[in-house]
């Protein structure tokens, strides 16, 4: 099993592709200030880290950067885009953000749907402030899921039915329903950037299907940036 993929949900996964940096990356770029350097992480470095993200010190973090493929459906996949868009704004934000995504404009591979099992479907919450309450009763969950499943099949059939015609991929596209429609997307952050990332999304408030997404970056960023992801999360 590769250690840098995680699956996430039905078909989905979170793959750290590469990265730059280590912990120590952040203090020796904070103290480059200084012109000094510390070749080892000992518990002075430990504590500038923590020092540094607990007042808001944030431009040593920006020097590390961590490079993630995810596969998730298009209502997930929306939501992330906020925070490449969110980057370019407001003090404080991280510019350094990229997104690449795959396009069925050129692509024809096989579509892949999100359909929630029977016991997965949500009701309305009581406080609307939040995207959905409890699971429903399995029973209706499973009508709901049925149904969703005939609605996919019948749009593939018209999509597949749209490119034996001949009928360019860009357009038979849109007979795919699109917000269970699996994409795919590259997606670089800076450490700053996929911290803030993780505490907006990782909040109960989020929707659960991005939150699950964010815990599988969590747990990949951690395994390159454990002590400074932990400070820059509790700041």
């Amino acid at each position: 099993m590769d250690k840098l993929r995680i699956p996430v949900g039905d078909h989905g996964y979170v793959h750290l592709k590469d990265w730059m940096g280590t912990d120590l990356s952040p203090v020796n770029d904070a103290k480059v200030s200084f012109d000094k350097e510390s070749t080892e992480l000992g518990d002075r470095e430990r504590r500038l880290i923590t020092y540094l993200a607990d007042h808001q010190h944030t431009s040593p973090f920006r020097h590390s950067v961590l490079k993630f493929e995810v596969y998730a459906p298009l209502m997930v996949a929306r939501q992330w885009w906020k925070h490449v868009i969110g980057s370019e704004h407001g003090e404080g934000y991280d510019r350094l953000t990229a997104w690449n995504e795959s396009s069925r404009r050129y692509i024809t591979e096989q579509p892949t749907f999100h359909i929630p099992e029977a016991g997965a479907w949500r009701s309305v919450p009581e406080h609307r402030k939040q995207g959905s309450g409890d699971n429903l009763d399995a029973e209706l969950g499973a009508k709901y899921t049925e149904a969703l499943q005939r609605h996919v099949e019948l749009s593939l059939k018209l999509y597949e039915q749209a490119l034996e015609d001949q009928i360019c991929p860009e357009q038979a596209r849109l007979f795919l329903p699109a917000y269970g429609l699996y994409v795919r997307w590259v997606w670089t952050g800076s450490l700053q950037a996929v911290a803030h990332f993780l505490k907006l999304r990782l909040d109960e408030a989020a929707q659960k299907e991005i939150r699950d997404y964010a815990e599988a970056v969590r747990q990949l960023a951690e395994t390159k940036f454990p002590i400074s992801l932990e400070a820059l999360l509790k700041s």
